[in-house]
């Protein structure tokens, strides 16, 4: 067999694992649980999970989306995270191949995964993913300066310090404003945290192409909304997810996309 479908196979496969774990963090960490202990179990009768019922994507459809021991329903969004984060590891892997960069680009596809459900239920992006990612993003673009296209330690270090600054503080900047126009939050500080761990894992350059991306996403969802009558005017919805979108994209072309538009605009 042509090890690259092996090795996109092994991608899925991690992927999906690192998926579960997910799913994990998603429930656990905005209650302040811990993400080691306890071993998974049924949050319904609380019985441990054995191993051979905790197979992703294929443990669910087994179960029927059903607790074995209590038959209470279990949330299609385990399935669906463990079937997304299984593609975007294969997505990362087929454009980065076998390389330290697709590692690094796997553990923060899966810190903005975790974020971004967790502000989907609960309006909020733990500490542990935003704090997290800007002390992780300096150290990796240390450890890795191809993450910031260079092989200089220090211009990579640069760069993720001032990719922290850009991020964080424009959007600080624009909640600010917001808070001052609209008389109330007009963004949470996730959000800005949030940014600012992306800016420090990919660099100053990809903000402006986030920003772009992630207020047309989530401007195009937010009127659909309330269009369909969804949502009303004026309240509130979560943005970490649509800041997350525009990250991976970065990531999986968007700068080649960027770079050209910025080119063409030039004068």
């Amino acid at each position: 067999m042509d090890p690259m479908i092996v090795f996109s196979i092994l991608a899925f496969a991690w992927g999906a694992c690192a998926g579960s774990f997910a799913n994990v963090c998603i429930h656990r960490m905005p209650r302040g649980l811990s993400v080691v202990m306890p071993r998974s179990h049924c949050t319904s009768c609380g019985r441990l999970i054995p191993g051979w019922l905790n197979i992703p994507i294929v443990s669910y459809l087994m179960l029927g989306g059903k607790c074995r021991f209590c038959r209470a329903r279990i949330s299609v969004r385990y399935m669906l995270v463990e079937l997304f984060t299984g593609q975007l590891f294969l997505a990362i892997f087929l454009k980065f191949s076998v390389s330290v960069l697709t590692l690094v680009y796997w553990l923060f596809a899966l810190g903005l995964i975790i974020g971004s459900f967790v502000d989907f239920e609960h309006m909020i992006i733990p500490d542990r993913i935003t704090i997290g990612g800007m002390v992780a993003g300096p150290i990796l673009s240390l450890l890795v300066p191809g993450l910031h296209g260079t092989v200089s330690r220090y211009s990579a270090f640069c760069s993720s310090l001032i990719g922290l600054v850009a991020g964080a503080f424009f959007l600080l900047g624009v909640a600010m404003l917001g808070s001052f126009i609209f008389k109330k939050e007009a963004m949470g500080m996730g959000d800005v945290k949030l940014l600012g761990a992306i800016g420090a894992f990919l660099g100053w350059q990809s903000i402006p192409f986030v920003i772009t991306v992630s207020s047309l996403v989530g401007s195009i969802v937010g009127i659909s909304l309330i269009l369909i009558g969804g949502r009303k005017l004026g309240s509130k919805m979560p943005f970490g997810p649509y800041i997350a979108i525009g990250a991976l994209l970065w990531i999986l072309g968007g700068q080649v996309v960027w770079a050209k538009y910025v080119m063409y605009f030039s004068p």
